[in-house]
């Protein structure tokens, strides 16, 4: 959810830029960050996207066992990243909303009903903040995000 966040405000949190050719073997990439830290792939045919680095391996943001990164050369940027904890809490957030939301906001049907004579009513909008069809978690967390969109990335 955190590259999904990060590409809607139109910012990774770029620290620094490693624009090389980079070898994915085994699944793993030897990387000069910090335990923890963020980075994005860009440029890749295989791997593109935000991981976490650890001694242990590489994970992703949506997955905490290994990421599976495919092995790969390829010219490229890998970008070291300082996503604000805020920013990362409030991913967790959206994703927690979109696990418990997500399946109503985008269901075609308002309700269903079968008893004697099947009928549904269609939707219109939303079940979720008052039948409004344009709600998502990019206009819920709208205000909270904003804080850190740019304009373009």
């Amino acid at each position: 959810m955190l590259q999904e966040v990060c590409e809607h405000i139109h910012n990774y949190f770029i620290k620094d830029a490693l624009r090389d050719t980079h070898k994915i073997v085994g699944g793993t990439i030897s990387l000069p960050f910090k335990e923890g830290q963020r980075f994005l792939i860009l440029g890749s045919d295989l791997n593109d996207g935000i991981y976490t680095y650890h001694a242990s391996g590489i994970t992703d943001d949506d997955d905490v066992e290994a990421a599976g990164l495919q092995d790969e050369t390829w010219a490229g940027t890998i970008c070291a990243l300082a996503v604000p904890p805020a920013v990362i809490a409030l991913s967790g957030e959206i994703k927690q909303w979109v696990e418990k939301y997500g399946e109503a906001v985008n269901s075609p049907y308002l309700s269903e009903s079968v008893i004697g004579v099947y009928s549904y009513e269609k939707n219109v909008g939303s079940k979720v903040q008052g039948g409004n069809p344009n709600v998502n978690w990019k206009t819920i967390f709208a205000d909270s995000l904003n804080r850190w969109r740019k304009v373009a990335f």
